[in-house]
């Protein structure tokens, strides 16, 4: 693979192309006889359509009149727009003729008022059922993904007729997850295909591409919305069910609808869940809108997620990998998608060969290797543009009111707290939040008084003149409805006349919706995008599933604990904004209107805590995470403003200032979390069916005292739960069997917990073994097979070739102890450092942030 180059500040902070779509009309003065009474209707992205116009005359150019305005803008009240072939579809509607010249089809028989007519009422928002035309095939990594995963299925059927199989796939919004998985589905030759989504909103989109793509003909598309009985359709023609666990599930969370139970009637092909990465929700969502009403945010989390959430995942915590106990249905296999699914890869609840991973930093790179080797084909990943995260240290004076928690880093919610309602909102720190909006346009005392000094201005969001188009039209991320209510009346006072030509939306509280109830009102102020500016303000809403392809940037500015929903929030500025075919006649011809976004945050050591979590998060693969975070930043360039310079940061600054703080406390908690060790079922039964993995863990400190049978104990006693759990889903249970079954499972739980424990006290040995020798290690495979086997035996109480099997067999979660290994690793270089001792040659210190950046080869 090629190494790409990197980019420069100044490539950073790309100028922003603009174009519209325009839509024209001519016929030629002195037409030949065929083309009397004809009209041409065009689309260029050119500004002067006259010049589009004579160009495609060619060489026989001839007098015309033009029958529409030359800024006649293909774009209706919503923002959307609409393309030349939609004016010809409304005419030929009209009972006007397409007539066809050789290949042409751009001329019409009707009058100049007829074409008028037609452009005005695709304008206000006339639009046409979406005909089966869409004949894309699969991109590279869609085929691949289809591959691998019928692959595993195919290795699973093989080895067992009856197994079900499960597969993930981590792959971020825009892989085109819908339309591969039915490609999946029909490569299974899938009859029965059942989606369930925890987020209902999403069903547009598998509606639609079942229905607009040729590749699916014949199949047909069923569910609560769109109507239509599942079991009326012929046993041949493939069917594919949506719903949402809503729809589906009953109060309890815990049982079928009666109005679903036709669901066990069905067997079942392929089961899709989609948003998989709910099973991080219970924490995201609630820290998502935890800035609402309490009543408005438990109406959010239900309509964004599933009413059922918090039961649904109560019972995952407990069966793991048995989804029948949760939805009791029969099916061949399951697929699981999710473009963030931090606790199912943590956790190890898939294995490395149930995963394809098509990560943000896999889409980008695509993008950059595709435009090298054919700068003259389309780019299929041009549209998507390249993230870049700019971070500002605050002034003092504003650093002063608001710092503080664990790593006395600046509060953002503390700086912009509000209190009041509507007009009456204001902040607790006005004068404060007033000096911020002055900084952000570079107009503040303090940015002008260093300036002076260092003979630089630094790229503020609102003052330089590259960022300037990319803000045109901005999400701003509050901590509360306060907060953005307080926001909107700020910007409106008298002083702030910069802020006038925007628009602001508060996009937040009862006011403003419910869920996507909340988007409208954003789309009619943006319309187009070209003509207007908005400040779009929320504490939570729209933050997900959500596509405004105008929206360009985005203003962290309330504190968010988790990647999760840092990057769900963040990629709403990563939708692609572009043109297609502009001039009408080269469909491999695409303009980019958006080719970057911008995050800007003003709480540095948290955002760049997001990036380092975020890159080691979503790189399950990758054994070291400084390399996982460097693949990110290669795609996601970081610049950080220290108060008197912008630099650039790489990925070993980056971690060294995510970690600052970092304490032995909280290292040792890191080697404490039940995360680094699985003590699932198919784990123990992979230690149980191999001699030499039960002599090992019998070597463990304190394990015969849980008695010789402790594990093959702990898989029947689970079994029999689940056996007892679903005969009682079938019907009442004795109260013998009731009893029985909360006595076995408390003990088998009882059981599970004390295996993990002793497993845990073991891992608890490593960093004290790692502390005593003298190798520097990065990740456990270093801890393996760089280290001295005496002094690990001496330590730990096993030997290199046990731990090495126990890590194969993954009883230790390889992901989450390599955080912990490389977080000891930083930690005590750092302390080295303190005394005067550098364990890594080639490093030098720059920047404002004291950041450790490797020099280049």
């Amino acid at each position: 693979m090629s190494k790409l180059t990197k980019p420069s500040i100044d490539e950073i902070l790309t100028s922003k192309p603009e174009a519209r779509l325009r839509i024209y009309a001519w016929s030629p003065d002195d037409p030949p006889a065929d083309y009397v009474g004809l009209i041409k209707v065009g689309q260029t992205t050119q500004e002067n359509v006259n010049d589009r116009i004579r160009q495609s005359q060619g060489q026989m150019q001839q007098a015309y009149t033009l029958h529409t305005d030359p800024d006649t803008f293909a774009e209706r009240e919503d923002g959307s727009i609409f393309r030349d072939g939609d004016v010809r579809q409304r005419l030929i509607n009209n009972g006007h003729e397409n007539v066809l010249h050789g290949s042409s089809r751009e001329w019409m028989r009707c009058s100049p008022q007829d074409v008028r007519s037609a452009i005005i009422e695709l304008q206000q928002g006339l639009r046409f059922e979406t005909a089966r035309d869409q004949t894309f095939p699969m991109r590279d990594e869609q085929a691949d993904a289809v591959d691998q995963t019928f692959e595993y299925y195919q290795s699973r059927w093989a080895e067992d007729a009856k197994a079900v199989p499960r597969f993930l796939w981590n792959a971020k919004m825009r892989f085109g997850k819908t339309f591969t998985s039915y490609q999946l589905a029909k490569k299974l030759g899938a009859k029965r295909v059942l989606v369930v989504t925890f987020k209902p909103a999403v069903e547009d989109a598998w509606q639609t591409d079942l229905e607009s793509h040729v590749d699916f003909d014949g199949w047909r598309y069923v569910s609560q919305k769109s109507g239509g009985d599942p079991l009326e359709v012929p046993a041949d023609t493939p069917m594919v069910y949506f719903g949402s666990f809503q729809d589906l599930l009953g109060r309890d969370g815990n049982s079928v609808k009666k109005k679903n139970e036709w669901i066990h009637a069905i067997n079942w092909d392929l089961v899709v869940f989609d948003e998989y990465h709910f099973g991080a929700w219970r924490d995201s969502a609630k820290e998502l809108f935890e800035g609402e009403d309490e009543a408005v945010a438990k109406k959010e989390i239900e309509q964004e997620f599933a009413s059922t959430l918090d039961k649904v995942n109560d019972q995952l915590d407990v069966v793991g990998d048995d989804e029948e106990l949760f939805l009791p249905i029969t099916t061949r296999a399951y697929l699981y998608l999710s473009g963030t699914p931090f606790k199912a890869l943590a956790t190890g609840e898939f294995i490395e060969e149930q995963i394809f991973n098509w990560t943000y930093t896999d889409e980008q790179r695509a993008k950059a290797e595709f435009a090298k080797a054919h700068p003259d084909q389309r780019n299929p990943y041009g549209s998507l543009p390249q993230m870049r995260l700019l971070t500002y240290q605050m002034p003092d004076e504003l650093l002063s009111i608001a710092s503080g928690g664990e790593f006395d880093e600046f509060d953002l919610n503390e700086f912009f707290s509000a209190s009041g309602k509507g007009v009456m909102a204001t902040f607790t720190h006005k004068d404060e939040v007033q000096k911020w909006l002055n900084i952000i346009r570079g107009s503040g005392d303090t940015e002008a008084i260093t300036g002076l000094k260092t003979g630089t201005r630094p790229p503020w969001p609102y003052s330089d003149v590259r960022l300037l188009p990319y803000l045109n039209h901005t999400f701003w991320f509050l901590p509360h409805v306060a907060a953005c209510e307080a926001m909107k009346n700020l910007l409106e006072e008298k002083q702030n006349t910069f802020w006038h030509d925007y628009d602001v939306i508060v996009s937040a509280g009862t006011a403003a919706g419910i869920g996507l109830d909340a988007l409208p009102p954003v789309r009619d102020a943006i319309k187009g995008g070209h003509d207007t500016k908005t400040i779009t303000l929320s504490c939570g809403k729209l933050t997900t599933g959500v596509t405004v392809k105008q929206w360009s940037s985005i203003l962290m500015l309330r504190n968010l604990k988790s990647p999760e929903t840092y990057f769900q929030a963040a990629f709403r500025v990563q939708s692609p904004w572009s043109i297609s075919n502009p001039d009408g006649d080269d469909p491999s011809r695409e303009e980019v209107l958006k080719p970057a976004c911008f995050v800007f945050d003003f709480a540095p050591t948290r955002a760049l805590r997001q990036i380092s979590e975020y890159g080691i998060g979503l790189s399950p693969g990758e054994p070291n995470p400084e390399k996982a975070v460097a693949d990110l930043v290669s795609f996601l360039p970081v610049l950080a403003y220290d108060g008197a310079q912008m630099v650039q940061i790489d990925a070993g600054g980056i971690l060294d200032i995510a970690m600052a703080g970092t304490s032995a406390t909280l290292l040792a908690r890191k080697w404490e979390s039940a995360m680094l060790v699985n003590v699932d079922n198919d784990t123990l039964r992979r230690v149980l069916d191999s001699e030499e993995a039960m002599d090992a863990v019998s070597r463990i400190e304190g394990w015969r005292a849980l008695g010789d049978n402790v594990i093959e104990t702990i898989i029947n006693k689970s079994e029999k739960v689940k056996e007892l759990k679903k005969k009682g889903k079938e019907g009442e249970l004795s109260k013998k069997e009731k009893k029985e079954l909360t006595e076995e499972e408390r003990e088998y739980k009882s059981m599970r917990k004390k295996v993990q424990e002793k497993l845990i006290k073991f891992a608890t040995r490593i960093p004290a073994f790692m502390y005593l020798t003298d190798f520097r290690e990065n990740t456990l495979v270093d801890v393996i097979t760089k280290i001295e086997p005496e002094l690990f035996l001496t330590v730990t109480g096993l030997t290199v070739a046990d731990f090495n099997l126990l890590v194969d067999l993954k009883v230790f979660n390889t992901e989450r102890m390599n955080a912990a290994v490389f977080a000891f690793r930083r930690y005590e270089d750092a302390s080295l450092r303190y005394t005067g001792i550098d364990s890594h040659e080639g490093l030098s210190r720059v920047g404002g942030y004291d950041t450790v950046i490797a020099r280049e080869a």
